[in-house]
């Protein structure tokens, strides 16, 4: 099996890296992913310019990729750059616009801004469990930890009416909505509707919505290994610089030996995405998702607490990037679901 990048998916990889390297060095990245709106209004027009948008949809959807690799390839870089932007709504929007054939040019140039309600404060990822609801073009309920909705103009909102469940269109100014920074930056809201007027545009919405979610777990997973590689990189190069006992302590063997393991579960997460990226969309997406989002969860809390204990008290701080990149990569397993959550699906599918 070939796993080298297209020709296309190289360039628009390279282009990110440049693009991610020059303009959203950390600190600048720092300096907005926690004050509101917990993003950077003009690196989000800079990136979509770039065609990050354009390749997390299909061809046929007005897009110019829309499979799994493309929205690892994209979200990797993302990664790499600890990116706060609001992509992940934009990619589930997508996949549920595509579903529902709707218009999707204002999402993919980035005039408009998406983000999809899913989750409840008593139903984060079951949606059997969710009490929002839809009657006569109104749609009540609320939904929590909703990612980049502290900047959407647009909601596509997972709502029951009857049997049914559907997704609905909700402008942001019909909702009440409270924005606020995540604990590892980026911005996330919590919407309430109240007879919000809304717009059915995808009914009997079950398969779509799990689509949506699905690739929404192959992008963050693709991120975390982005966030890890550069941490292990960051750790490697702290274990040449530190000296103890008159010598580098990267040449203890103990302090090797681990840096190996870190190196071994990142490579072992990256094949887990190539997985999951190549089954997106297909039959056993969802079982391949779960398997890389427990993966993801396990592996990225052994490399983040490896980095904090082989660099010592510097990487607690907040001047020293290692920490960021350990705490995003730590809560990216509460996304989508957890560890845990993700466990007992594989389970009950086998």
């Amino acid at each position: 099996m070939n796993f080298d990048l297209t020709e296309d998916r190289q360039m628009l990889q390279d282009s990110l890296r440049r693009y991610l390297g020059d303009k959203y060095q950390i600190e600048h990245r720092n300096k907005v992913a926690y004050a509101e709106p917990y993003h950077d209004p003009a690196k989000w027009g800079e990136l979509t310019e770039l065609g990050a948008l354009f390749a997390l949809a299909p061809e046929d959807a007005g897009g110019m990729g829309g499979a799994g690799f493309d929205i690892s390839v994209v979200f990797e870089e993302l990664g790499r750059a600890l990116t706060p932007e609001p992509v992940l709504g934009a990619l589930m929007a997508s996949r549920l616009l595509t579903a529902a054939g709707a218009d999707q040019e204002a999402l993919l140039s980035g005039e408009t801004k998406y983000a999809v309600g899913l989750g409840e404060l008593d139903a984060p990822y079951d949606l059997s469990e969710m009490t929002t609801t839809a009657e006569g073009g109104k749609v009540s309920g609320r939904k929590s930890v909703v990612y980049g909705g502290q900047a959407a103009d647009v909601f596509l909102i997972a709502a029951k009416e009857g049997d049914s469940l559907s997704v609905y269109e909700v402008q942001a100014a019909d909702a009440s909505v409270t924005g606020y920074a995540l604990m590892d930056g980026g911005g996330a809201a919590e919407v309430v509707l109240e007879d919000a007027p809304a717009k059915l545009i995808l009914e009997n919405a079950g398969e779509a919505i799990a689509d949506a979610v699905n690739a929404g777990i192959v992008a963050l997973c693709a991120e975390a290994v982005g966030a890890m590689d550069v941490l292990h990189r960051m750790t490697v190069e702290y274990l040449g610089q530190r000296k103890q006992f008159g010598r580098p302590i990267g040449t203890f063997q103990v302090l090797q030996h681990r840096a190996v393991d870190m190196l071994t579960e990142i490579e072992q997460s990256r094949s887990i995405v190539i997985k999951a990226a190549a089954e997106l969309g297909g039959p056993d997406a969802s079982r391949y998702c779960s398997m890389a989002k427990n993966l993801i969860g396990r592996a990225g809390r052994l490399v983040a607490e490896e980095a904090i204990q082989m660099h010592g008290g510097i990487a607690m701080t907040w001047e020293y990037p290692g920490s960021h990149y350990a705490k995003r990569i730590i809560m990216i397993d509460a996304q989508l679901g957890d560890t845990d959550y993700h466990l007992s699906r594989v389970a009950q599918a086998a």
